[in-house]
């Protein structure tokens, strides 16, 4: 048997595999024929997040299979990834999309009617149950918009948002999600611009804190049994780091900038 250290087990695998050996350390943007794979990756990341499993959980939907709600829950994340690529941009990393961040430049939205349709989000209107849907789209869209508007002022339409951003469990303690998070805000500390974003686990706040990030309001859902928190945080531009410096990625939903 062959006695192999990390280091040769790792360029044996670069060697043999078909995977680009890019992917295992480089921030790449993600395709609309990737919205399946991708989404996958941000259902086992928030498979046990408390706002996900929030419109999964109404006490009609008692009787639904726990198959049945994992593919529901497949099925939201993979139409967040197209709507995100068609009008956002979809950043990933790792061998196996082992993390992914959707987001937001300033200005932009997904809730277009054509948007919608391409993205298949039109179908939880259908899928989701009448519960799911009155916490979906009557209670959780609009009290995002509504908080991000107040939240931002009159840099609302000015500031980068980051809707997603996920780890699969197999894959966390690798710095992937910081490296997608960089890739971000060194191009929006070079505009001058904030980062909004949502956090749905309190644990998580002194990780984004890291990357300047402060929390600036806290919203509670209240129609399930348990109420849920999401917390609002905002990074304010700052001086480049040079710590922050990564691979560069292209971003052609930017207008082709290297960042």
């Amino acid at each position: 048997m062959d006695n192999l250290n990390g280091k040769t087990a790792l360029a044996d695998w670069r060697r043999h595999s078909l995977v680009p050996p890019s992917w295992e350390d480089t921030v790449r943007v993600v395709g609309i024929d990737e919205s399946a794979a991708a989404g996958r990756s941000l259902a086992h990341s928030f498979a046990t997040d408390a706002m996900s499993r929030y419109v999964l959980d109404g006490d009609d939907m008692a009787d639904y299979s726990d198959e049945h709600k994992w593919k529901l829950h497949v099925d939201i994340m993979t139409y967040m990834v197209a709507g995100h690529v068609y009008k956002g941009v979809v950043t990933a990393i790792g061998p196996d999309y082992d993390a992914v961040a959707l987001w937001l430049p300033p200005g932009k939205n997904m809730e277009d009617w054509w948007t919608v349709f391409r993205s298949g989000m039109w179908r939880l209107w259908y899928q989701l149950s009448p519960e799911g849907r009155r916490r979906y789209f009557d209670e959780m869209i609009p009290v995002l918009n509504h908080t991000k508007e107040e939240v931002m002022a009159d840099r609302d339409s000015e500031c980068y948002y980051l809707v997603y951003l996920g780890t699969k469990p197999n894959a966390r303690g690798k710095g992937y999600a910081g490296k997608l998070i960089r890739a971000m805000i060194e191009k929006a500390d070079a505009e001058n611009r904030p980062v909004y974003l949502e956090s749905s686990n309190e644990l998580t706040n002194a990780y984004y804190a890291k990357f300047g990030f402060e929390v600036k309001r806290i919203v509670v859902f209240k129609r399930g049994r348990d109420p849920v928190q999401l917390y609002i945080m905002v990074r304010e531009p700052q001086a480049p780091k040079p710590e922050y410096s990564t691979a560069p990625v292209l971003l052609p939903a930017l207008g082709g900038v290297t960042v």
